[in-house]
C-alpha cells in the first residue's frame, strides 16, 4: 500500500484524475431525487443518471465518464437500511466512484484500469484481492467466462482468487425493470483477525461468505440487457460499463481503520461540502441512536449511532426548491426542464438567466431576481435569514 496518507478528497481525485488520463469526461453528481423516473425513489447508485443512455433514449457527447456520485438507499430493490449499524460497511447515504462507457470500452479494459488502480496506484496487496464472476445457477442466462480469463490474466493476481456466483451476488439490476447484465465484484481480505465469527463451530471464511473478513471493493457491471419482467431479458443495441466503488469504504482501506464509521473524513467532507464548511469530525454532526433488537444478535443488545444529518442536508440542499418564495410545484417543474434542480444552481444564477426561462415559459412572477439569493440563504440553511427576506417581499419591498 502507498506509504502516503491520502485525504479523501485526494483519494477521491486521484479516481477521477485516472480515469480522465485514459479518455473519460468528468461528470457531476445527479441529484438525488431522479428526475423523471418513477421506478425508484432515490438516486441508489451511479448509473441512474444514464439510464436512458443505456435504453437508447438519450445520447451524450461523450462515450467515456467519471463521476463521483451521491446515493442513498433507503428503499426498493437495493435498500441498505436494515444493514446500518448492524455491520462496519453499510451506510444508508453514501459516495458512489464510478467510471462508465457507452458503447466504447467493455470489460478487458475496465478489469485492466480496475486492478492497476488498485495495485499499482494505491498500493493494494494483489495477494488479498479476490474477484467474482457470473454464472447463472437457473441456467437460463450465459455464463460470464470472458470476464472469468480476463482476471485471471491480471499481473499477481492468484487464479484461485477468481471464483463464480449466481444472481444474487454477480447480476446487477437497478430496479425491477430496467438496464442490466452480469457484473464482477472486487474484494479485498481484511485476514483472518477481522472474522467475527471465529469462535462459531464449523465456520469457514469466504467471498460473500457469512462473517466480516472479506470485504467487497469495487463492482464492475457489463450492462447489456433490458429487464421486461421478472422472465424476460432482452439484448441490448449496446453493450455498457458500470462500475461503482464505495468511496466510504475504499477510504477505510487507504487508512487502515476497521470500520467505515471510525474513518471520521469522507462523512465530515460530504456534509462540509453540502454547507461549504470545511470537514467538521463525525461527533459533530446530528446523530440519533438506534436500537436494535436483543434477538437479532443472540442475546446482545447493540446501539449504534447512526449519521441522519447528511442525507437530510443533502436532500435540502438539493432538491427542496419550493421554500424559496414564490416557487410552486409548476414553476419547480419548468426550472428542472431548463436544467435548474438543486438550490446550489438557483443560487449562481443571474436574474436575466431566471427571467429568461420564465418569460419562454409565459410566466410572470414577483421578485424572480431574488430567487439566487433565497437559494443561497437556503443552502446554507439560514433559514432566520431567508424567512425575514421573504418576509419583506411580502411586505412589498423588493431586495
Amino acid at each position: 500500500m502507498t506509504d502516503q496518507v491520502l485525504s479523501g478528497n485526494e483519494i477521491r481525485k486521484q479516481f477521477i484524475d485516472f480515469f480522465i488520463e485514459r479518455g473519460h469526461t468528468g461528470v457531476r453528481s445527479s441529484s438525488l431525487v431522479p428526475v423523471g423516473d418513477d421506478t425508484i425513489l432515490f438516486t441508489n447508485a451511479g448509473m441512474v443518471q444514464f439510464k436512458d443512455v443505456f435504453l437508447g433514449t438519450d445520447k451524450r457527447d461523450y462515450k467515456r465518464a467519471v463521476d463521483s456520485q451521491k446515493c442513498m438507499r433507503v428503499a426498493g430493490k437495493h435498500n441498505d437500511l436494515d444493514e446500518v449499524g448492524r455491520d462496519d460497511t453499510h451506510h444508508t447515504f453514501f459516495e458512489m466512484l464510478g467510471n462508465w462507457s457507452f458503447g466504447d470500452y467493455y470489460k478487458k479494459e475496465a478489469i485492466e484500469w480496475a486492478w492497476t488502480l488498485l495495485t499499482d496506484v494505491w498500493g493494494l496487496d494483489k495477494g488479498k484481492l479476490w474477484a467474482t464472476c457470473f454464472k447463472d445457477e437457473q441456467g437460463e442466462i450465459e455464463t460470464d467466462s470472458e470476464a472469468f480469463e480476463i482476471w485471471k490474466t491480471q499481473p499477481g493476481m492468484n487464479p484461485d482468487h477468481v471464483r463464480y456466483f449466481g444472481r444474487k451476488e454477480n447480476f446487477w439490476e437497478m430496479a425491477e425493470t430496467g438496464p442490466c447484465g452480469p457484473c464482477s465484484e472486487i474484494h479485498i481480505d481484511l485476514g483472518p483477525e477481522r472474522c467475527d465469527k471465529k469462535d462459531v463451530p464449523g465456520h469457514v471464511c469466504s467471498v460473500n461468505g457469512d462473517c466480516s473478513r472479506f470485504l467487497e471493493l469495487w463492482n464492475l457491471v457489463f450492462i447489456q440487457y433490458n429487464r421486461i419482467s421478472a422472465s424476460e431479458l432482452i439484448p441490448l443495441a449496446q453493450k455498457f460499463v458500470d462500475t461503482g466503488m464505495g468511496f466510504e469504504r475504499i477510504v477505510s482501506i487507504l487508512h487502515v481503520v476497521d470500520s467505515i464509521d471510525e474513518d471520521e473524513e469522507p462523512i465530515g467532507d460530504a456534509v462540509g461540502e453540502i454547507l461549504e464548511e470545511e470537514a467538521v469530525p463525525v461527533e459533530e454532526v446530528i446523530t440519533e441512536t438506534v436500537p436494535v433488537a436483543e434477538d437479532d444478535f443472540e442475546d446482545t443488545v447493540v446501539s449504534e449511532e447512526v449519521s441522519v444529518a447528511d442525507p437530510v442536508a443533502a436532500l435540502v440542499a438539493e432538491d427542496n426548491l419550493r421554500i424559496i418564495e414564490g416557487i410552486g410545484p409548476k414553476i419547480e417543474s419548468v426550472l428542472k426542464n431548463a436544467g435548474v434542480r438543486t438550490l446550489w444552481q438557483l443560487s449562481e444564477m443571474s436574474a436575466d438567466s431566471i427571467q429568461a426561462i420564465l418569460t419562454e415559459n409565459n410566466l410572470r412572477l414577483a421578485n424572480p431576481e431574488t430567487w439566487p439569493e433565497q437559494a443561497r440563504l437556503a443552502a446554507d440553511g439560514d433559514m432566520e435569514a431567508l424567512e425575514a427576506l421573504q418576509d419583506r417581499l411580502k411586505g412589498g419591498r423588493v431586495v
